[in-house]
């Protein structure tokens, strides 16, 4: 039994390319990707226990907090070395990541600032000031 490797790359348009040894593209056969229409997409979701849509009013009420385990390694960093930039006790950081306890409103806030411009709240926090 031989195995082939194929290397695909999808453009910036949506059209998938067969990446050719020599590094051109070929375009695979224009087949769509989504057979069905937005409608049936809708209807598929809604008839599936485990997959329904939010409603408005879920969205609406739904709690939008950075995950902080998402956020620091967005930012590239070690929970020791978020901790220390944005002056969070590790320990408080790791039972935020692993569930054993949630942000407060404060601590909640000052993630969404972090979040929005990391880079202005080191320099706000750092000895010199910014």
């Amino acid at each position: 039994m031989s195995k082939t490797t194929t290397i695909a790359r999808i453009r910036s348009d949506g059209r998938v390319t067969k990446v050719l040894p020599n590094g051109r593209e070929k375009l695979f056969r224009s087949t769509r990707t989504r057979t069905m229409s937005q409608g049936q997409v809708r209807n598929a979701a809604a008839a599936d226990p485990d997959a329904r849509p939010m409603t408005a009013d879920q969205i609406r009420k739904a709690e939008r907090v950075p995950r902080v385990k998402t956020l620091r390694r967005a930012l590239g960093l070690t929970q020791a070395e978020f901790a220390t930039r944005y002056h969070i006790p590790v320990g408080t950081l790791r039972d935020w990541e692993q569930g054993r306890s949630e942000p407060d409103q404060p601590a909640k806030a000052y993630l969404h600032v972090i979040a929005r411009d990391p880079d202005h709240v080191y320099r706000l926090l750092s000895p010199e000031g910014g």
